[in-house]
């Protein structure tokens, strides 16, 4: 796996309640990824990015919704979600690690 590949992975964090959450009780992150990224790729990424270390990492693909636009009839992009397990005792803060990267 290339870093290049690697830095484009993860597309951005999933900010809601439930993967607040997440974060609190089970020490889980969400994240929209490229839909073609693999487990490994993911993991790769987030030690890589995040300087975390990652137990395990589950993959979801979302079906866009169908949506109208007055007559004619429209569907939003599929995207893929992952669901990253940190190992016990680490810790993920996504506004510092924003700060890093600028």
């Amino acid at each position: 796996m290339n870093q290049q590949r690697l830095m484009q992975v993860i597309l951005a964090p999933i900010v809601s309640e439930k993967s607040n959450l997440l974060a609190e009780k089970r020490s889980q992150i969400a994240f929209k990824v490229l839909p073609n990224a693999t487990k490994p790729e993911i993991k790769a990424a987030v030690e890589l990015l995040f300087g975390v270390k990652v137990d395990s990492v589950s993959t979801i693909q979302v079906k866009g919704k169908s949506k109208r636009f007055g007559k004619v009839m429209g569907k939003r992009q599929d995207w893929k979600k992952a669901y990253v397990s940190l190992m016990p005792g680490q810790e993920l803060d996504l506004e510092s690690a924003a700060a890093r990267a600028e």
